[in-house]
């Protein structure tokens, strides 16, 4: 008889899930809406959400000389349909700046403030606590199993 996980009892399934893949999948979800719950409800003491905040990172990671705005998108964490969005929230906070560059007109650079910078300085620290919170009660060597897992589960051959 197939075993039942305890996806099976958080989600009151009462049949096994019909392949592995798919209960892995939904154990990737279901963490992934936990924890990222959390991390949300602390952005939102800053009037923040993760979107903002990984565009927020980018930009600053580039530093003085900025980036085009249309290459934020390639290094975000998770794919956001709208950086034009984003960067205007930002910018109207203050926390990031536009330009147009001054070798190619068409292209608008996009650089942290100091503002920006403050916000990340403030809120890192926060964030790395809630990270450890979340999975500190895993092992070194099972979070680099961990992240070694997803990361060939991201690169399919």
């Amino acid at each position: 008889m197939p075993r039942h996980s305890t996806l099976h009892a958080e989600l009151g399934e009462s049949q096994p899930f019909q392949v592995p893949e798919q209960e892995a999948y939904l154990n990737l979800v279901r963490t992934h809406a936990l924890l990222s719950d959390e991390v949300a409800e602390l952005f939102k003491q800053y009037n923040l959400s993760q979107p903002l905040y990984n565009v927020l990172k980018v930009v600053a990671r580039v530093g003085n000389a900025g980036i085009p705005s249309q290459s934020i998108a390639q290094y975000m964490v998770a794919r956001d349909p709208d950086i034009t969005r984003l960067v205007d929230r930002l910018q109207k906070d203050r926390s990031i700046e536009r330009e147009r560059d001054e070798g190619d007109r068409r292209v608008v650079r996009v650089r942290v403030t100091q503002l920006g910078l403050d916000l990340i300085q403030k809120l890192d620290p926060l964030i790395w606590q809630l990270h450890r919170q979340q999975l500190g009660h895993l092992s070194q060597e099972k979070l680099e199993l961990l992240n070694q897992l997803l990361v060939e589960a991201r690169l399919k051959p």
